[in-house]
């Protein structure tokens, strides 16, 4: 375990031209903490994960992982570090059997400089690391072209893509959105292996419920600033969050 935070998010800032996405963001994280990062529509929560994960430059501020400085650094340099991400708009090969949507990472330089560059036949991993996010071994589902899967196992395809790389800090952005109780159910436990195994996780979600059984500690936005920090339960007692949920005074 690191001494120190595994990431420092110290006083980001982020406009869009006139409009203002991300004001003083400051938060860190613990080595095998799962954080998760909430807020209503529009609050900032993906603006956030793209500056940690390299899709957009700050304004101002500074990301530190491990003890390093990464901020603006492109994201196939991010990944390489370690931090891998999923995204709330799923984008696979669709043309590509969903087994075969496991190439890219599969061969990345991450994987290559983790594991010495052996890792002998990829098809097996690729099928055993969709076993893994819930596709069934004795099924057809990981050889059927992405095109005619239903949300569910894209999603499953989406976390796997992104296990692959092996990170040590994962990223969900809406992991949950669009898939029933009970998928949501069977990919629980997958987060919860990942943790076991040392992953540090953020999480961005919509679904309070589900995550709060998850999560050690969350951060609300409102409007790209940081209004609350702390154990769910707690957080979500106070008036400032109920305020920027429930859009009243309370």
């Amino acid at each position: 375990m690191a001494e120190g935070p595994i990431l420092k998010v110290d006083r980001l800032y982020k406009h869009f031209g006139g409009v203002q996405a991300i004001t003083e963001l400051s938060f860190e994280l613990a080595e095998g903490e799962l954080l998760g990062l909430i807020g209503p529509n529009g609050s900032g929560k993906t603006t956030a994960v793209n500056l940690i994960s390299g899709f957009v430059k700050p304004s101002r501020g500074a990301i530190i992982y491990r003890g390093r400085d990464i901020t603006g650094l492109a994201p196939y340099a991010v990944v390489r570090l370690g931090i891998a991400r999923t995204f709330q708009m799923v984008k696979p090969f669709y043309q590509l059997p969903a087994y075969k949507n496991m190439i890219i990472p599969l061969y990345s330089p991450r994987v290559k400089q983790m594991i010495g560059g052996r890792y002998g036949d990829r098809d097996a991993v690729a099928l055993d690391l969709l076993e893994e996010v819930g596709f069934e071994r004795d099924s057809q589902v990981a050889y059927k072209s992405a095109s005619v899967l239903p949300q569910g196992y894209l999603k499953r395809l989406e976390l796997a893509k992104a296990i692959a790389l092996k990170p040590d800090l994962l990223i969900l952005d809406e992991l949950f959105s669009g898939l029933s109780l009970a998928e949501v159910a069977s990919i629980v436990p997958v987060i919860e292996k990942l943790r076991k195994e040392g992953k540090t996780i953020i999480m961005i979600e919509h679904r309070l419920k589900e995550l709060f059984r998850i999560a050690d500690r969350v951060v609300v936005l409102n409007y790209g600033m940081k209004i609350a920090e702390g154990k769910p339960e707690q957080v979500m007692e106070t008036e400032e969050v109920k305020k920027a949920y429930l859009g009243v005074e309370v």
